[in-house]
């Protein structure tokens, strides 16, 4: 856990601008939810943008993360869950605490049921699909532009009757460019790039978006950038300062970034 206590006073002191690409290993499906059914459509179609390309939502990245670490934290107890929604059908529930060193809730925000407000440091950006990681080698095999179609088959236990549905997926070998954004608002928030990282790299190992425990979702990070920009930046102009460059995730040491962020 963090360093941070009741007493931490917080005062802005600058953004450590984060980007990564992408790169999924296999097909990638970011459901987009679907109110009606084209004829000869997948059942399951990506979110896309309003000129039909897919794209990462910063929400789904960001959400992910949450969950990767709640878990890997062992915060998923009883009497710190709190709903998200109460929507019949779409009741979801997350890890919540009003303890001042929790780092999932000075990460990702603490709403003020229940407790205190706390305000996110984490910011994750859409993160658009670079059109030419899909090459014309891999358009030749795809069933759209820019997405294939997975055909899947589940089977009845008691009548051996089989069932069809078609997932819509960014195929593998597509590129997304990434950008996190961490405010540092008081010396302690410097420790939350560790678990950022953490966070990142369960991702590759738990997988993104729907269909992971079949096969879709498995994604790397690589090409890893990061740019202090301190209060002085904003406020005069002062230079930025290059505190990252990694090949992978591998390579990245989250307190020696940190200490950097001055």
């Amino acid at each position: 856990m963090s360093s941070h206590t009741a007493e931490t006073q917080l005062s802005f002191l600058g953004k450590l601008i984060l980007e990564a690409d992408l790169t999924c290993e296999t097909g990638l499906h970011i459901g987009a939810g679907k109110g009606t059914l084209e004829i000869g459509g997948a059942d399951n179609p990506v979110i896309k943008d309003s000129f039909g390309r897919p794209y990462l939502p910063g929400s789904s990245l960001r959400g992910a993360m949450r969950h990767a670490l709640e878990r890997a934290l062992d915060l998923v107890k009883n009497d710190e869950i709190v709903y998200l929604s109460r929507r019949r059908g779409q009741e979801v529930r997350i890890h919540q605490s009003n303890r001042p060193n929790d780092e999932v809730c000075l990460l990702f925000g603490r709403s003020s049921e229940g407790g205190t407000t706390a305000i996110a440091r984490l910011a994750v950006s859409d993160a658009k699909l670079d059109a030419d990681s899909i090459t014309p080698a891999m358009r030749e095999y795809l069933d759209d532009e820019m997405t294939e179609v997975k055909s899947e088959t589940a089977i009845d236990r008691l009548t051996a009757q089989s069932s069809s549905r078609t997932l819509e997926r960014v195929p593998a070998g597509a590129r997304f460019r990434v950008r996190l954004v961490l405010d540092i608002l008081c010396p302690e928030d410097r420790e939350l790039l560790a678990p950022v990282v953490q966070a990142l790299r369960l991702i590759e190992d738990s997988g993104l978006g729907g269909g992971r425990s079949r096969g879709s979702g498995v994604v790397r990070f690589s090409k890893l950038s990061g740019q202090w920009r301190s209060k002085a930046y904003y406020a005069s102009g002062a230079a930025a300062a290059e505190v990252l460059t990694a090949a992978d995730l591998s390579a990245v040491d989250a307190a020696q970034v940190a200490e950097q962020l001055v």
